[in-house]
């Protein structure tokens, strides 16, 4: 049995600090939710899912899920432009997980009295 030495690890090479990279942030978990539940929605439909949020965050947020190569973004040749998002298939693989802390908040939550 190895004993493993906190001053040997490397927080920054692990799995679970790539996922949370990816995952961290006010909006982009939300985001991913959103995109698993409806599967195809556009952007004036994510800002009133997630109420309050400005164009400009909304906007980065999506642009960083995408270069994370979570999201897809479709842009139709139209006028006025239609624009909308989806999971790829990394993202969707990426589901299992917000699964899982779904489940393990609708079994710990804290009914309010």
């Amino acid at each position: 049995m190895s004993n493993k030495c906190i001053r040997d690890a490397k927080f920054e090479e692990t799995g679970f600090s790539y996922t949370m990279s990816l995952i961290e942030g006010k909006y982009k978990m939300t985001i991913l939710y959103c995109l698993e539940e409806y599967t195809v929605v556009r952007f004036n439909e994510l800002q009133r899912y997630l109420k309050i949020i400005s164009d400009k965050t909304l906007s980065q947020k999506l642009k960083e899920l995408q270069a994370d190569g979570l999201i897809k973004k479709v842009i139709y040749p139209q006028i006025p432009p239609k624009v909308e998002y989806s999971l790829t298939e990394r993202g969707k693989s990426l589901m299992g997980v917000l699964d899982q802390m779904c489940i393990w908040g609708e079994n710990n939550r804290v009914e309010s009295l």
